[in-house]
């Protein structure tokens, strides 16, 4: 049986389209159960609706706490009884009830070589640093912010004339191979985490 993924998105779901296609491939392991997101009326779950893949969303303003809706979000992801979890761009960051239920298999993707620039501006923190090659990274997510133990990294040239958005772009196409190529394999031939080392095989 092919494993079972929950995707959640907060936008154009780029990174769930290239899942999805994937997933479509005979041998591939992996199929999108669901795809669920933080708010409504975005291209990520326009995508998943036009493949007839199960959609929900779980606002952070309906919930009175921050915890309440993390409990939520668990709850609803549960509800699709994922293998995976893969956060493709969701911009919230889980919680102790989410990770209590899903911790160890809830990946994430960064776009710097990890564990140098995290948080949010990671190519342009790498390009005013002056790195000559920076990249992405797929981990596993955890309490903290980008710091999980880390599944795959791709590296990417950092060009002379680059802007912090031709960088990004390049990080994009680059993590996006990534993440498809990693979560196959781990839904092909299983994955362990040691210590902070994820081996792969089982």
């Amino acid at each position: 049986m092919p494993s079972r993924l929950v995707v959640l998105v907060s936008g154009a779901g780029t990174n769930l389209e290239a899942l999805l296609e994937a997933c479509e491939q005979a041998g591939y392991g992996a199929e999108v159960v669901a795809v669920g997101a933080d708010r409504d009326g975005i291209e990520g779950l326009e995508r998943a609706r036009r493949r007839d893949v199960p959609t929900f969303v779980v606002p952070l303003a309906d919930f009175a706490t921050r915890e309440s809706w993390d409990d939520a979000l668990a709850a609803a992801v549960a509800a699709h009884e994922p293998d995976l979890v893969v956060l493709a761009g969701f911009m919230k960051l889980v919680g102790p009830a989410f990770l209590a239920r899903f911790g160890g298999r809830t990946l994430n993707t960064h776009p710097a070589l990890s564990p140098a620039f995290p948080g949010m501006h990671g190519p342009r923190d790498a390009l005013e640093y002056g790195v000559k090659v920076t990249g992405a990274t797929l981990f596993v997510v955890d309490a903290g912010v980008d710091t999980g133990a880390i599944v795959a990294q791709t590296v990417v040239p950092v060009e002379d004339d680059d802007t912090t958005a031709s960088l990004h772009e390049r990080i994009k196409h680059a993590e996006r191979a990534m993440l498809v190529d990693t979560v196959g394999r781990m839904a092909r031939e299983g994955f362990r985490l040691d210590g902070r080392r994820v081996r792969l095989g089982g």
